[in-house]
């Protein structure tokens, strides 16, 4: 067995960040092929991915896209990538579906960009509100779930997998949870497959302008100085 993953620039796209660590933590050898994404819909990209876009996941002639998609595929072939407690697999799945398919807020207003630093605030209500709740959800999992291990149940997850972009949002936007969900986020940071992505991401040069939170939030940089 040996998939092949689909994905863009590892500064950038959460998405691929998910599809990667759900396919590293699957044990399973695959071959990484980069796209370089431009911003914009790139039709070229349908020879690999129905949506054109990142990541897609190939297990020979099957194809699956979404890093949802993808991370349950691999859930079904390859042991622990959920917890193995019925009710914390029941949590961890809701969490990261809860992830996948909200906080709108925290991915417009805190576009991925590993290598930066920058500090946005004043953020907004909507922003705002999607921090609180992210740090309600790791602070409830690590006092409900999180016996034999530092992240969301326990040990290393799919769960951790969906939030994986998020600690680089808050470690680029200086977003500091404190008490478990700090712990969490230090934690999650710091795992092996987690930090591989961060190096190879910092080693990129390619820059996306529209990606750039310096010329995204310009405006708000400059009235903060």
């Amino acid at each position: 067995m040996n998939y092949t993953l689909y994905i863009g620039n590892k500064n950038y796209s959460s998405w691929s960040c998910r599809g990667w660590l759900a396919t590293r933590l699957s044990g399973a050898p695959f071959t990484e092929m980069k796209i370089q994404l431009r911003g914009t819909y790139n039709p070229d990209n349908r020879a690999f991915s129905p949506t054109a876009l990142v990541p897609a996941l190939h297990d020979g002639a099957v194809q699956v896209w979404d890093s949802l998609a993808i991370a349950e595929y691999l859930a079904e072939r390859h042991p622990h990538m959920w917890p193995e407690d019925p009710a914390a697999r029941a949590w961890a799945r809701s969490i990261a579906c809860e992830m996948h398919s909200g906080f709108a807020a925290l991915r417009n207003d805190m576009a991925m960009c590993i290598r930066e630093r920058v500090d946005v605030r004043p953020w907004s209500d909507a922003l705002a509100a999607d921090i609180a709740r992210i740090e309600e959800i790791w602070n409830e999992s690590r006092r409900r779930f999180a016996r034999g291990g530092p992240y969301l149940t326990g040990p290393f997850t799919l769960a951790d997998v969906f939030y994986a972009p998020v600690a680089f949002r808050f470690q680029t936007y200086a977003v500091a949870p404190g008490g478990a969900a700090g712990e969490y986020l230090a934690a999650l940071l710091g795992h092996p497959f987690v930090r591989e992505w961060e190096a190879d991401a910092l080693a990129e040069k390619e820059v996306i302008e529209a990606d750039e939170p310096r010329l995204l939030y310009r405006d708000k940089l400059a009235a903060g100085r």
